[in-house]
């Protein structure tokens, strides 16, 4: 499930740094110890030297250089060490010692108790390229944390030492806690209160050297898992601590995007159930999870362990070694099939054993100190799609698809895959339908990277569109799961005053209530489903809407399809975009007006140039993800411009194809989304080569296939006049509506549609003039058409008179004239006397 990819090994990158230099011999046994990392990536080490020693080193990830830092000159166990920034002090905790090493001069005592202490530098971001000030915490077991400032003097032009060691400054930063951590990436120092009940703070230091506590958080923490002993998190390693552990574990990860998670858990017995609670801040609840486990799986002997916390982007993986692997998501955490629960082999980490004490670290990083390794993590591809495989259940089935459309980076190899699981997939599915959660997630995913505001507005997840939840969807087999709401965060200071992420978690926590309280804040298709059927009438009959109620929605396509990349035209196989296909471009419009209605209610401090910029890119967007999805199924298919030849029968490739459009067409329907323009043409193309004809017409019956003007005339013109051909078109003239009846039917020279024609333009002529001085204007002089008959060449002299006073009704109609109508009239009368057949 997760992959590691180590970044650094104590035995690879330091051993034989360090044997270049030392004869092994005098060493013994050569086993460097992790002791920090710091917030440049240089991992501080020990080892034990030559001839009794320990030395200190640097290992710097950039050049993949060691350094030696400091020799004490006898063997000492350091269990807490710091460099500052510029690599001129070093602290390191024996007697709490800071230590000048640029060069090598004078050491001071900070503190000289017998306690837990542990000590590290700040690392402000500057622009400054010679700092002569350092500052260091100084955390101590009796509940406090001092800060000191450490100033530095140049000597002779190198030398760089401490100005007054004796009198150092310093100020208390926090105090009476049980448990602290720094978070070196972003400065930030957390710590947890209990006077009156637990209080989560935070103080967040800034490259000026001062500091303010600018969060705090009461928390519901159960008597069971109070805290025995002050905890220190991420202060670096201490590699002679105790490892019993029986109190409570506790770790807080941010992410820049404004999301906080508090993570902790009660201690673990082997017979007993693991219970961890995740508090998501930024969604205002937590979620505390007990997971049922194995009985007789373990030793009678095991000691209590914990579940070990990890953040990796937008998930908080729980692991416990040999049990489970829980990877919850931390932006939609509402459902529990968008969290992927894995136990047994699909759960274990290799690099990861029961014994194994790792941290956290920022940047999707992981420390194991005891190792002596560091990792960079991310989610295995591979494996997820190993979890669509139809054997799984279908809520990992559903995680694992949302993680890789959503949260995974665009990966065109990966993309491929899951599209090829989805043809070779291609019925909806019990709980979901995978072709509704790939449209709307990936759409999802491209919305979101263009405004992180549209994270509660626009629809990530088929399964929202539902009326009731599957069951299925709704629980983990052995994991419960109980829900509460949390506490009001409290963020210090004006909020035009915050920046960074602080104003930016202002901003999610603000726009959470705002949600909380509207109805509906999240844009669901459906939306769209009773203008769309108004319009689909009023297109289908005779009467015609102004033109001023399709203006707006006539424009709003127009932009739309003027940003749907159409660039590579000449080098698109399937065939769209090529005709005005007037019902889709109506649904293009009416999608885009509600949307933007929707997001001015909501958003409208965004402003109205840039929802429409983003509401038009989300319309472009999903017509270009269709085409797209054609695209690779057409290649993999290796389909070619024969398809569109209506004469041939279709091959099982292309029923395939036909498949696939057709699911499309039920998952986009069922959504009130609309198709790229050509798409029901090609569909109806497919459908007629594939499908025996009573189940084609079946299909138009119930509005699966629409017989699209492009289609019919490709039809009529495409297919001979054999009976059952001449069924088959009669059939489809007859479910026409008239309108475009009248279009289509003169491109088929057939008797019966000459006839109706010729009616149709004689009624039109007679109708729509009023009538004149026929007699006298007649001659009853012979025809020039057909001298022998007298009754047509009446009706002819009128029908020509009447054409050169009023244009002709049917100009737009090829060779549609009086003479048409008079060698129609002839040859039905031929037919009718049985002098020619049909």
């Amino acid at each position: 499930m997760l992959r590691l990819n180590p970044t650094f090994d104590t035995q690879k990158d330091v051993v034989s740094s360090i044997l270049a230099k030392e004869e092994r011999a005098n060493i013994g046994v050569l086993e460097p110890r992790i002791l920090s990392v710091e917030r440049d990536g240089g991992v501080v080490y020990s080892w034990r030297g030559a001839t009794g020693t320990t030395r200190i080193g640097k290992y710097d990830p950039h050049s993949t250089e060691n350094k030696l830092l400091y020799t004490f000159d006898k063997q000492v166990c350091v269990s807490s060490c710091s460099l500052n920034k510029e690599e001129t002090l070093l602290v390191s905790k024996c007697l709490t010692l800071l230590i000048e090493i640029h060069p090598i001069n004078n050491t001071k005592v900070l503190k000289a108790v017998d306690c837990k202490v542990k000590v590290q530098f700040l690392y402000p971001k500057t622009c400054r390229t010679t700092v002569l000030e350092s500052h260091l915490l100084l955390a101590a077991e009796d509940g406090y944390v001092d800060l000191y400032h450490i100033t530095l003097t140049r000597q002779e032009g190198y030398r760089v030492v401490m100005l007054n060691p004796e009198r150092l400054s310093r100020e208390r930063v926090a105090e009476e806690f049980s448990w602290v951590q720094w978070d070196s990436d972003t400065q930030r120092l957390f710590y947890l209160t209990a006077r009156e009940k637990h209080t989560l703070k935070c103080v967040q230091f800034s490259p000026d050297r001062n500091f303010e506590t600018m969060f705090e958080l009461p928390l519901e923490i159960p008597k069971m898992s109070s805290v025995t002993s002050v905890r220190f998190v991420n202060f670096g390693h201490d590699h002679y601590q105790d490892l019993k552990d029986e109190g409570l574990r506790l770790e807080v990860f941010t992410s820049p995007s404004g999301t906080m998670c508090v993570c902790y858990s009660h201690p673990v017995r082997w017979h007993k159930d693991a219970t961890y609670t995740i508090a998501f801040v930024h969604r205002g609840c937590s979620k505390t999870f007990t997971v049922s486990l194995e009985k007789g799986s373990a030793p009678a002997n095991l000691p209590t362990v914990h579940p070990i916390f990890i953040h990796l982007d937008f998930y908080i993986v729980v692991y416990l070694a040999d049990h489970f692997l829980h990877l919850i998501n931390c932006r939609q955490q509402d459902l529990l099939c968008y969290s992927l629960f894995l136990s047994g082999a699909d759960g274990h980490i290799e690099a990861l054993g029961s014994g194994s004490e790792v941290v956290s670290m920022s940047g999707s990083r992981l420390l194991d100190a005891r190792a002596g390794r560091m990792y960079t993590m991310e989610l295995n591809p591979d494996f997820l799609l190993e979890l669509l495989s139809s054997d799984r259940p279908e809520a990992q089935r559903l995680a694992a698809l949302h993680c890789m459309l959503v949260y995974l980076q665009p990966n065109p190899v990966i993309e491929l895959k899951i599209i090829n699981w989805i043809s070779e997939n291609v019925m909806s599915f019990d709980a979901f339908d995978q072709i509704q959660e790939f449209i709307l997630a990936s759409l999802y995913r491209v919305s979101y990277q263009q405004c992180v505001s549209l994270d509660k507005l626009l629809p990530y997840s088929c399964v929202l569109e539902k009326k009731e939840l599957p069951v299925a969807l709704t629980a983990i087999p052995g994991v419960k799961c109980t829900p509460e709401l949390l506490c009001q965060p409290i963020i210090k200071g004006k909020a035009k005053s915050l920046q960074g992420y602080w104003e930016e978690l202002q901003h999610v926590l603000e726009r959470m209530k705002y949600f909380e309280a509207v109805p509906s804040p999240r844009f669901r298709t459906n939306l769209i489903k009773e203008d769309w059927i108004r319009y689909q009438a009023a297109m289908n009959s005779e009467k015609k809407k102004s033109p001023h109620s399709y203006r707006q929605i006539e424009e709003n396509t127009k932009k739309v399809l003027s940003m749907v990349d159409t660039w590579r035209l000449d080098r698109r196989v399937v065939p769209l975009f090529q005709e005005e296909d007037q019902q889709q471009r109506v649904l293009v419009g009416l999608m885009v007006d509600k949307l933007r209605e929707h997001l001015n209610r909501h958003l409208s401090r965004l402003g109205k140039k840039k929802i429409d910029l983003l509401v038009v890119n989300y319309a472009a967007k999903l017509l270009e993800l269709v085409w797209h999805v054609l695209e690779l199924v057409w290649q993999k298919l290796k389909l070619g411009p024969w398809v569109l030849c209506i004469k041939q029968q279709g091959s099982s490739e292309e029923w395939a194809m036909f498949h696939v459009m057709f699911r499309i067409l039920e998952a986009t329907k069922g959504l009130c989304l609309p198709l790229p323009p050509g798409y029901s043409t090609l569909l109806s193309v497919l459908g007629v080569r594939c499908l025996p004809r009573h189940t084609f017409l079946q299909y138009v019956d119930h509005g699966l296939l629409q017989l699209t003007e492009p289609f019919v005339s490709r039809l009529i013109t495409g297919l001979d006049n054999s009976d059952a051909n001449e069924q088959l078109k009669f059939s489809i003239l007859k479910r026409l509506p008239e309108h475009i009846e009248q279009k289509v039917s003169h491109r088929w020279d057939h008797p019966i549609t000459s006839a109706c024609i010729s009616r149709e333009y004689v009624k039109t002529l007679l109708e729509k003039y009023s009538e004149s001085r026929d007699s006298e204007l007649l001659d009853y002089g012979k025809s020039s058409f057909y001298p022998d008959f007298l009754p047509l060449n009446y009706l002819a002299k009128i029908l020509s008179n009447r054409e050169e006073q009023a244009q002709n009704p049917f100009e737009e109609q090829e060779n549609v004239d009086v003479r048409f109508v008079e060698e129609t009239a002839l040859k039905q009368t031929l037919i009718k006397l049985g002098y020619e057949v049909k």
